[in-house]
């Protein structure tokens, strides 16, 4: 069985949604844009949702979790239009760039999960 530590090595993608996940819960305050509730709960409810399921696929790996964040990070994407906060300069940025990088990520092990021979 493999220790949590050859798991994040394995799964280092999953590791670095956790992170961007915890980014994006402490972000508005970082950021600035902690008053403004549109941004920053959309900040908030993906940021601790994108965590859990990375930290989750970290412990149990399920593919329905790199799906999650696939789907999440579309949202952060399109969010700030769609929501409208697209003047919140820093949570646009923020978001867009998180969500590419966390819909990548996802992707990309939901991917591997599929092509690559899984070991204990």
């Amino acid at each position: 069985m493999a220790t949590f530590g050859e798991r994040i090595a394995r799964q280092w993608q999953d590791a670095v949604n956790a992170v961007l996940g915890l980014w994006l819960v402490i972000s508005p305050w970082l950021l600035g844009y902690a008053g403004e509730t549109a941004a920053a709960w959309n900040a908030w409810i993906p940021g601790v949702i994108v965590a859990v399921a990375a930290i989750a696929a970290l412990t149990a790996f399920h593919e329905w979790e790199e799906w999650v964040n696939a789907l999440l990070g579309l949202w952060l994407v399109v969010s700030p239009w769609l929501v409208g906060y697209a003047a919140v300069t820093a949570a646009v940025w923020n978001h867009v760039v998180v969500g590419l990088v966390t819909l990548a990520l996802a992707v990309w092990s939901a991917w591997r999960a599929r092509h690559e021979p899984q070991t204990a």
